[in-house]
Order: C-alpha cells, then sequence, then structure tokens
C-alpha cells in the first residue's frame, strides 16, 4: 500500500545547513527503501533542496500545486532548528488539504558544538505552534525526535500512511443504504445532511425496489448463473436449498449492478425481518462476500457502522466485519463476548459454511433463513472502530478516540485493556468537555483524518468529522462459534 508525501526540509540560516544536505538525502533514502514516492525540492531548486525564505516557500508550494493530484500527505522534516515561517507558508501556499507529519532529527550528546548541533529539539516546538496559528492540522511522530533510520520513524510513516488512505478514502466518498432503517434499531439513526456535509453523499433504495428487480430475472440468466457461480466457490453450501441460492444469487446481482451504476464503495442492508418474511432468504453471505472483497457492507441499515468498516479497511488495507459488543465474559470484567448473525468476510474464518439463522428462524422459519455464514474464527489481535454522527447538536461529532496496546506482545503480557472504563464512552450520553491542546508542546499531539488530538486519562482525543471509538485487542478464539 504505497503512498506520496510531499518533503518539506526545513532549514534555518544559522544553523548548519549542511545537516540540511545530509537529512534530505537520509529521509528521502528511507521513504525509498520503505515503499514510499517522494515530491521534495531538489538542491538546483534551493539551497540543499531546504525551505527558509519566503521565496522558498513558493517554490516549494509550486512544485505541491504541480504534483496535487500524487501527493497524500505532507512530510515536514528538520535536520536542524528549521524556518517555522518556510514550512508554515509552504503548506499554506500549496493549499493542499492533506494530513502533515512533522519530524525532526535528534542530537548526539557528543555533538553538541555549533558547527554539527541541531536544535531540532525545540525547533519542531516553534514548527508545530506555527502550523496552530495557521490552522493547519498536523501530526507528531511518536518520539518527539527520531532518526528516519530507526524502527520508531518507520512504524510512525506506516501509521502516517494509514492516516492518508482514510483521509483520502472518506473524501467524496459515496455509499449506499439499502431499505429502510428496522424499527426496533434506533441505535443505528444517523443523518444524511451531516454526512453530506462531511463529503460522504447517501445513496438509498427500497427493498421493494430490489425484490421488483429480482422478479424480472430468470433462473436462466447468464449474469444471475455467474453469480451463483461465485457464491458457491465462495463458500460450502451443501445443505442449501437451490432455490434458495438461486434468491441470493439474484439478489447479489441486483445489488452488484446497483451498486457499480452509483459507484458506491460500501453499503448497508436492511434484513431484520424483511429479507426473511418477504423474500425467503438471508444477505448474510452476499454482504460477506462483499466485505471480502475490499466493499463493506453493514446490517440493518447501519451505515454509519459500515464507515467505520471502511475506516479500519482504509486503515489496514484487509477486510473488516461489523460485529456486536454481545455479552460479559463470565466474571472477567475485562473480557466480553463479540457476536454476530453472520456476515463476517472469509478473511476472518479459519473454515467456514452457509447455514440457516437460526435466532430469526424461531420466528419466521428455517425455510426463510438460510444464507447465513458460520464458522470458526481465527486469532489474533484486531481493532474496534465506531463511527456516529452527533445530531443533537447540528454537527458532525466533534469526538474520536483512541486507545492503543502493543500488539506484538503475547495477550498474556500486554497491558489490561481495563474494558469496564472504556464501555463508558460508547454508553455516556454525551461527551465530558476536554481542554485543547494543539502544538507548543512536546510528546503526545497526534491526528487522524487530518484532525490534531487531545489526550486526557489515557485516550487520544480528536475533534474531527465522525465520533470513532477504537482499541487494539486480542481474539481468544474461546466461543469460537456462533450464528
Amino acid at each position: 500500500m504505497s503512498a506520496a508525501f510531499g518533503v518539506v526540509i526545513g532549514n534555518r540560516g544559522f544553523f548548519p545547513a549542511e545537516l540540511c544536505r545530509k537529512g534530505r538525502e537520509e529521509i528521502l533514502s528511507v521513504l525509498e527503501q520503505e515503499g514510499y514516492k517522494a515530491v521534495c525540492l531538489t538542491p538546483e531548486d534551493t539551497k540543499f533542496g531546504s525551505v527558509e525564505t519566503l521565496q522558498d516557500a513558493r517554490k516549494c508550494a509550486d512544485l505541491f500545486k504541480k504534483h496535487h493530484e500524487q501527493i497524500d500527505g505532507i512530510l515536514v522534516s528538520l535536520p536542524n532548528f528549521g524556518d517555522e515561517r518556510g514550512v508554515a507558508n509552504s503548506i499554506r501556499f500549496s493549499a493542499l488539504d492533506v494530513p502533515v507529519l512533522v519530524q525532526a532529527f535528534p542530537d548526539a550528546a557528543d555533538k553538541m558544538l555549533m558547527g554539527s548541533r541541531r536544535d531540532s529539539f525545540c525547533g519542531k516546538i516553534s514548527v508545530c505552534n506555527n502550523l496552530w496559528q495557521y490552522g493547519i492540522p498536523y501530526t507528531l511522530t511518536g518520539q518527539h525526535t527520531v532518526a528516519p533510520v530507526s524502527d520508531s520513524f518507520k512504524a510512525d510513516l506506516k501509521a502516517f500512511a494509514a492516516t492518508c488512505r482514510i483521509v483520502k478514502g472518506l473524501r467524496n466518498a459515496r455509499v449506499g443504504v439499502l431499505g429502510a432503517r428496522p424499527a426496533a434499531f434506533n441505535t443505528v439513526r444517523f443523518s444524511e445532511k451531516l454526512m453530506e456535509h462531511a463529503g460522504i453523499t447517501v445513496e438509498t433504495l427500497d427493498l421493494s425496489e430490489v425484490f421488483g428487480r429480482v422478479s424480472r430475472l430468470k433462473d436462466d440468466d447468464p449474469k444471475a448463473k455467474a453469480k451463483l457461480d461465485g457464491i458457491q466457490g465462495y463458500v460450502e453450501t451443501r445443505g442449501i436449498p437451490p432455490a434458495s441460492l438461486m434468491k441470493m444469487a439474484k439478489f447479489g446481482l441486483v445489488v452488484d449492478e446497483w451498486m457499480k451504476a452509483n459507484e458506491l464503495v460500501g453499503s448497508s442492508v436492511q434484513c431484520w425481518t424483511a429479507m426473511e418474511e418477504f423474500f425467503g432468504v438471508v444477505p448474510c453471505a452476499l454482504m460477506s462476500m462483499m466485505s471480502n472483497n475490499l466493499v463493506p457492507s453493514a446490517c440493518e441499515a447501519d451505515m454509519i457502522g459500515m464507515i467505520g468498516m471502511y475506516i479500519l479497511q482504509l486503515a489496514s488495507g484487509t477486510p473488516s466485519a461489523i460485529v456486536d459488543w454481545n455479552n460479559n465474559y463470565g466474571d472477567d470484567p475485562d473480557k466480553c463476548v463479540i457476536f454476530h448473525c453472520s456476515n463476517l468476510p472469509k478473511h476472518f474464518f479459519e473454515d467456514f459454511k452457509m447455514d440457516f439463522q437460526e435466532i430469526i428462524a424461531s420466528s419466521v422459519g428455517k425455510d426463510n433463513t438460510y444464507g447465513t455464514v458460520v464458522g470458526k474464527l481465527k486469532s489474533g489481535p484486531i481493532t474496534f472502530c465506531r463511527a456516529s454522527t452527533d445530531d443533537l447538536h447540528g454537527r458532525p461529532s466533534p469526538e474520536l478516540r483512541r486507545l492503543r496496546r502493543d500488539e506484538s506482545a503475547p495477550a498474556s503480557e500486554a497491558a489490561p485493556i481495563r474494558l469496564q472504563e472504556r464501555l463508558r464512552a460508547p454508553c455516556s450520553r454525551q461527551p465530558q468537555p476536554l481542554r485543547q491542546r494543539r502544538g507548543g508542546g512536546i510528546g503526545q499531539l497526534q491526528e487522524v483524518g487530518g484532525v490534531p488530538a487531545r489526550h486526557r486519562d489515557g485516550l487520544t482525543i480528536f475533534d474531527g468529522p465522525l465520533s470513532i471509538f477504537d482499541w487494539r485487542c486480542r481474539l481468544t478464539g474461546e466461543g469460537r462459534r456462533g450464528r
């Protein structure tokens, strides 16, 4: 998953400019080794290809404008103190609305004389303060100063590239809601107008229209037969009535064509229990197929849930799934059971098959509920994410909260999640007011989607277009099967 970064090499006249030459070469070398493309001034354009003066900033901005369709994010690198105005002006003049990462080279304790001293530690504070004054959101590296060749900075680049993919993917995204929200599912309500304000367009299609289009398709329709072959090639369908499989194939074909015609990146589908009562199958397997093909699909017209899936998919480059935090786990306060019924992508299973939906079958009959997928889930680390709109305040929600943990450590060694504390966030009626902390400080300030962060009680809070609660934990495989 490559990305292209516009690179600003900051320079300040009375600090060793030679450090900029070496720093530029080092940062560009690391970007190339890690598979990222770079757009950067050359030594022929400015002194060592760095930015210091107003004229340098103009040249840098013009270069970025020339490559604006290519640039996913901007990397500010400070081999020495750097000129804060030159950096901020370069970004402002470019008019690029992309995420910004600020990196500063570390000083060596035995090289603190003026010929080799960087002062990037202090320069980064000044640059960030000016970015804040200019209204330019930015991201900080995990360590205040960090060498480009270090594993820490390479991890920063990986995370920043994911941020860039999220921003780019959500910008002008088009999503589909298929059917109406079931009356009993008020939790998934959202505002289409607020999503439009956030740059996300919602297209709708009534289930009756889908059923009508399905009714016009013949069983021997070549496209329907091809879709049926696709279903049977994706999941074991032994024991599933042929008539139910053909219904799924026709339904899937209609949905595929609708999504293609409207250029939709994901969907949410009404299921409970209109699909079963009036059509006679569940859409789970079809939704599983879409999500596995990186076209996320969520249940019960939960478009905001699908947005959360899409964010995770953009960040990871792998399929995402929608589940419920469904049950406590015995007496363990820091575990819970996640459950769904069941449209998880094949990506999450060790093995799976198609079956009927036991819960809905109790009210509409088994014959009307074929099409779910069941099986054994893989064990491993996972990330939870949830989005919402702040409809009561008439704006996209002002919060985004994130808790990180070390995924490289075995589950038994990792820090406890303290689940009970984290559950207060989605269950609180409204967020508690927190003070903004942008720029001017050392350490924690970070960004998602071009949005700067605040910090409190171990949480990172972002003022952004969506409210997202996520943290990483480990899927243990206990309670492996579900419908």
